[in-house]
């Protein structure tokens, strides 16, 4: 759609860079453009396509991801399965704004990206910012721990309620007509859950269009999903 936030993927490993595509192509309010395999290609299609984020490598054929990090103009997440401290510390001085080492839960990154999008919007609310927007902003890309929950809204928690209640996973359409709220409203609700750690998603694939998002109850915390492994 128009108003998406459009995200290249930069990696340089053909099969983990679809799967990093199909699954910001299901988060709402996203679209990936055609992912590049190295480093002078993610230069080249900075320019020309515009990117708003880019989910970038380090380990690329040509050139370090690191070093093309140092010349974007561009946020950027660095998603590699670098664990050293140099390279984290090095991308942070660089400017990336996420660094998400491989592999990780497969709703990991969908939450970074609903934690980018309302930063985005935060930045976007004024055309100057006080200290507190600033604050509020960061606090939204990198939460933390607070090490206590936050209450939850009425209509969130009657969300929640209904997929305690049902076995199977539940699409957003059918916990809009229960609760009683439009269906925009109760996808609010639902990434509002996945992205505190109470609910999981996953996706339903159709014959046509996007995949349905299917929502249930997270039972083990520990329980874990890889997502992409090199």
């Amino acid at each position: 759609m128009a108003d998406d936030i459009r995200v290249l993927i930069v990696d340089d490993d053909f099969h983990v860079a679809k799967l990093h595509q199909t699954y910001v192509d299901a988060v709402p309010g996203f679209t990936a453009l055609p992912p590049v395999s190295a480093g002078e290609a993610a230069i080249r299609a900075v320019r020309a396509l515009q990117p708003d984020l880019i989910l970038l490598d380090i380990y690329l054929p040509d050139v370090n991801g690191l070093d093309v990090l140092r010349g974007l103009d561009v946020d950027v997440f660095v998603i590699s399965a670098a664990s050293d401290v140099a390279s984290v510390q090095k991308a942070l001085r660089r400017g990336a704004l996420s660094y998400l080492i491989k592999p990780f839960r497969a709703e990991f990154l969908e939450q970074r990206l609903i934690a980018y999008a309302r930063f985005r919007r935060v930045l976007a609310s004024s055309r100057t910012l006080d200290q507190e927007s600033v604050e509020r902003a960061l606090r939204i890309l990198h939460p933390g721990e607070s090490g206590a929950s936050k209450p939850r809204a009425v209509t969130e928690s009657a969300v929640l309620e209904i997929l305690k209640r049902n076995a199977e996973p539940v699409a957003a359409a059918e916990i809009a007509i229960e609760v009683g709220v439009s269906r925009a409203t109760a996808q609010r609700y639902l990434s509002s859950l996945v992205y505190d750690g109470a609910a999981t998603v996953q996706l339903r694939y159709g014959s046509t269009g996007r995949p349905e998002h299917l929502y249930s109850v997270r039972s083990d915390p520990t329980s874990s999903r890889p997502m992409g492994t090199q």
